[in-house]
C-alpha cells in the first residue's frame, strides 16, 4: 500500500467544505436553545451569534496565517506540532482523533435522524431514531472511506442545497415579520424575564457557549491541507472566506425566524420549532419542501465531519505516533485512503453515540458523568489553542504586528472568554467531564513515541 493521499480538492471544494461543515445541524439545533436560553431576548441572542462567530472568524484567521507557512498531514496538529514540539502536537491529535471527531460527528448523526423523524412525525428519542442515526453514520462512512472523490462531491451539493432554507427564511421571513408587524414585537417583547434566567450576563455567556456547536467544524477543514492543491494559498482563503458566509448566514436567518413565528412559540416548540416557522411562512407543503433541504443539509454536515474522522489514527500514524503506526499509516491504493484508520474512527463515532443516547436522551445512564458531548469538547479544543496562539506572538519573529501579536492575542481572548461561558452554561457538568478527558489523555501515553524519540 502507498502512504501519501492525492491532491485533489481545490478552493471551491475547501470552501464549501468549511461551509458545509458548519452549516447543516447546529443553526437549527442551537437556534430555539438560544431563545430559551436567552428568554427570548432576540438582542442578546443575536449578540451571542455575533460574539461566537467573531470568536470563530478570529481564530481562523490566526490559523489562515499560520497555514501559509506550515503544511503537513492535520493543520491544526501540523500548527501545535510547530509551535509546542512533537509532544504537544501529538496529544492534541489524540484528543481530536478519541473525543472531538468522534463525539461530535455521532451527534451529528443523531441531529441528522432526529430532523428526519420530525419530517415523518416520529419520536425523536425512541429507538427508530437511533437506529436512523447508525445507518447515517454507517453511510457517511462508506461514502468517505471507499469513495472519497464522491464524498467531496456530495460536500459541494450539499452546501447548496442546505443554503436554500437558510437564504429564504432569513429573507422571506424578515420581509413578512416586518410587513405585519411580528419582527418588531419579537424585538420588543420578552418571552421570560431576565431576573427569572440568572441575569443577562449568565444568558449571554449561556447562549455563547450554545453557538460553539453550531459554528464548529471550520478545524476540520484543515485536516485535508495535505489533499488540498495549493494549500498554501487556498487554506487560508477558504478558513476566512468560509467563515465569514457563515457567520452572516446565520445572523440573518435567526433575524428571519424572528419574523416567522412568536418567540414564546419557537421557544416551545422544542424541536418542532424550525417546522413551524417554515410552515407559517411558506405554507404547510412548501415548509415540509424545505424542510426535507433542512435533513440533507444535516447529512452534509454529518459528511464533512467524517472526513476528519475517518483521517485521525492516520494523521497520528504519519508521525511515527498513536496505536500501530505501520497499521494506521497505510492507503489504499484503490481508493486512496487510510481503511484502516476509518474504521476504527467509525467504531469511536458508534461508542460516542451510544454515550449520548445514555447521557442525554435517556435517564442518565452514566450518573454524574452524563455531560453534554456536542459542546463541552469543543469548548476544551478552544482551550487547547491557547498555547499555540501564546507561542506564535513568542516564535513568529519574521511577521509584523497585526500578524505576530494583535491576531493572536485576540485569539487568546477569545477562547478564555468561551472557556469561561462553559463554566457558566454547564457548571459541575465541567468537573466530570474533566475526569473523564483526563482518563483518556492518560491512556495516550501508552501510545506516545515522542518519549521514546526524546531519549
Amino acid at each position: 500500500m502507498e502512504n501519501a493521499l492525492n491532491k485533489r480538492y481545490g478552493l471551491i471544494t475547501a470552501i464549501t467544505m468549511v461551509v458545509g461543515i458548519v452549516i447543516g445541524s447546529g443553526v437549527f439545533f442551537k437556534a430555539e436553545k438560544i431563545l430559551n436560553c436567552t428568554g427570548g431576548d432576540l438582542q442578546i441572542g443575536i449578540l451571542a451569534w455575533i460574539i461566537g462567530g467573531l470568536i470563530m472568524v478570529i481564530c481562523a484567521y490566526t490559523f489562515s496565517i499560520m497555514a501559509t507557512k506550515y503544511e503537513k498531514v492535520n493543520g491544526v496538529v501540523d500548527y501545535a506540532e510547530a509551535m509546542l514540539g512533537k509532544r504537544y502536537g501529538y496529544y492534541l491529535g489524540w484528543f481530536m482523533t478519541t473525543m472531538y471527531f468522534p463525539a461530535m460527528t455521532s451527534v451529528l448523526a443523531w441531529v441528522s435522524a432526529r430532523y428526519f423523524c420530525v419530517l415523518l412525525g416520529w419520536d425523536i428519542t425512541g429507538g427508530s431514531c437511533m437506529v436512523i442515526a447508525g445507518f447515517f453514520l454507517v453511510a457517511s462512512f462508506a461514502m468517505n472511506a471507499l469513495a472519497p472523490v464522491l464524498a467531496g462531491k456530495f460536500q459541494v451539493s450539499t452546501t447548496v442545497i442546505k443554503m436554500i432554507p437558510l437564504a429564504l427564511m432569513a429573507v422571506v421571513g424578515t420581509i413578512k415579520g416586518l410587513s405585519n408587524g411580528l419582527l418588531i414585537e419579537n424585538f420588543s417583547e420578552v418571552a421570560i424575564p431576565a431576573s427569572e434566567l440568572g441575569g443577562k450576563g449568565y444568558m449571554l455567556f449561556t447562549a455563547v457557549c450554545a453557538t460553539s456547536f453550531a459554528y464548529e467544524g471550520w478545524i476540520i477543514a484543515t485536516s485535508i491541507n495535505s489533499e488540498l492543491k495549493d494549500a498554501k494559498k487556498n487554506l487560508p482563503r477558504a478558513l476566512v472566506i468560509g467563515t465569514l458566509i457563515v457567520m452572516a448566514t446565520y445572523i440573518l436567518y435567526y433575524v428571519g425566524l424572528a419574523g416567522a413565528v412568536e418567540n414564546s412559540i419557537m421557544m416551545a416548540g422544542g424541536e418542532t420549532g424550525a417546522k413551524i416557522a417554515f410552515a407559517n411562512v411558506f405554507s404547510n407543503i412548501g415548509g415540509t419542501l424545505l424542510f426535507v433541504f433542512i435533513v440533507i443539509s444535516c447529512l452534509g454536515t454529518l459528511n464533512g465531519l467524517m472526513v476528519g474522522t475517518v483521517r485521525g489514527l492516520y494523521s497520528l500514524a504519519a508521525r511515527g505516533n498513536g496505536p500501530r503506526p505501520d497499521i494506521m499509516k497505510q492507503v489504499d491504493p484503490v481508493v486512496n485512503m487510510p481503511i484502516n484508520s476509518a474504521v476504527i474512527g467509525a467504531l469511536l463515532v458508534a461508542a460516542w453515540l451510544l454515550y449520548f443516547y445514555g447521557a442525554n436522551l435517556s435517564t442518565g445512564w452514566f450518573g454524574p458523568f452524563c455531560f453534554d458531548s456536542s459542546e463541552l469538547p469543543i469548548i476544551t479544543i478552544y482551550a487547547m489553542y491557547i498555547p499555540i496562539f501564546f507561542m506564535v506572538m513568542k516564535k513568529e519573529k519574521d511577521w509584523g504586528t497585526f500578524k505576530r501579536y494583535i491576531m493572536p492575542g485576540l485569539s487568546i481572548i477569545a477562547c478564555i472568554f468561551i472557556v469561561i461561558a462553559a463554566f457558566f452554561a454547564h457548571r459541575m457538568a465541567v468537573v466530570f467531564y474533566l475526569i473523564v478527558f483526563a482518563v483518556v489523555m492518560l491512556i495516550a501515553i501508552k501510545f506516545d513515541n515522542t518519549r521514546k524519540e526524546a531519549k
